[in-house]
């Protein structure tokens, strides 16, 4: 009898499927349960916000960035006017500057929240996707009362911020700080330190440092993998040279070192909200800028260290009230470059709990 063979199965993942996170779709090519061939298909979310900007003035585009990564909209909003404003040489208010950090750090805490409990819901982790999502609302909550939304927040401005945050911002902020270690604590205890989670997450997906060289990846993935690089401490923007914090590596490349470097993440970014809490200063939190900006002629890259990974503006003026061009270079576009390389040879099992390490967001992939 000749040996027995199996046919080429070809499985459509997408872009409705839960596990995809979005609008997102992959063909999948499956050689019995074993993955031989991934095809990414991008797109369904394409909105043609870079083409956009070219019709709207600069201050008209900052809510466009909230619509990136929208789990983190703060940060998006900073990464633009952080670069509309490097061109223009214009200085911030220090106060502005804190509120900045603040609202940034923020929303990576909440970004990765809604990761570990999405990622512990790939793996059928119903009890653990309610814990991060519950204390996830508490910082929506800060949002919502310093800015008027809780997840596309459009709360920076060319010069500053929007406006100061109410009294009661602080008290709700130090509360939510002090039960901060508790929350990891129990994340862990219920998820990443739990057996049957260790057991599929551990030694799958590997993601070396050749690949993460060759395709130049950023964020929490590549640091994972051993790379000590962070764009806070690598170009320090706005005043972060001014606070202590890690940037925690790990070397397992796996898939389960890319769910835990989160929770170190959000331990970090922890320290770097007392901090600036305790040097706040009083004053403006706008700088005197002209109503209608004529940003001067030129062009400009500027890039900050978003949770899915770096995110730069790359802006051309010609010293009118509207961009020539905006390019945008987000973090999750470029780390999804490496699916067909991290998948092949694993499971389709296996293939879903990778995938959810990545923490895509197609807001930001398609654009």
């Amino acid at each position: 009898m000749g040996e027995a063979s199996t046919e080429e199965l070809i499985v459509n993942l997408g872009p409705q499927h839960p596990s995809m996170h979005g609008v997102f779709r992959m063909v999948v090519h499956l050689d019995g349960e074993i993955v031989t061939k991934v095809e990414p298909k991008m797109g369904y979310l394409h909105r043609g916000i870079e083409k956009l900007a070219e019709s709207r003035t600069y201050q008209q585009f900052i809510p466009y960035t909230d619509r990136l990564d929208y789990l983190a909209s703060p940060c998006n909003n900073l990464a633009y006017v952080q670069t509309v404003e490097k061109l223009m040489e214009l200085e911030i208010p220090e106060r502005a500057e804190y509120l900045r950090v603040i609202f940034a750090e923020l929303a990576r805490i909440a970004s990765h929240m809604v990761f570990i409990s999405s990622a512990a819901l790939d793996i059928a982790g119903w009890t653990t996707w309610g814990y991060p999502f519950r204390d996830r609302e508490r910082i929506l909550d800060l949002f919502e009362m310093s800015t008027g939304s809780r997840m596309t927040t459009n709360s920076m401005r060319i010069g500053g911020v929007q406006n100061d945050v109410p009294p009661e911002f602080w008290p709700a902020l130090q509360s939510f700080l002090e039960d901060l270690p508790d929350m990891l604590e129990e994340y862990y205890g219920i998820y990443l330190g739990n057996e049957i989670a260790m057991g599929r997450m551990k030694h799958i997906g590997i993601l070396s440092p050749e690949t993460i060289k060759d395709l130049s990846l950023t964020g929490p993935v590549i640091r994972a993998s051993g790379f000590d690089y962070d764009v806070r401490k690598a170009e320090p923007y706005g005043i972060y040279d001014r606070f202590d914090f890690k940037v925690p590596v790990l070397n397992g490349c796996d898939t389960y070192d890319r769910n835990m470097i989160r929770l170190y993440e959000i331990e970090e970014s922890g320290k770097i909200i007392r901090q600036a809490m305790e040097n706040i200063p009083d004053g403006p939190v706008m700088a005197k800028v002209p109503k209608l900006i004529k940003v001067p002629a030129g062009e400009v890259y500027h890039r900050v260290e978003n949770p899915k990974g770096e995110l730069g503006f790359y802006i051309v003026s010609d010293g009118t009230q509207k961009p020539v061009r905006i390019r945008i270079r987000t973090g999750t576009f470029t780390n999804l470059q490496s699916l067909n390389k991290v998948l092949i040879g694993n499971t389709v099992q296996d293939l879903i709990v990778i995938f959810a390490s990545f923490d895509a967001v197609l807001g930001e992939v398609d654009k």
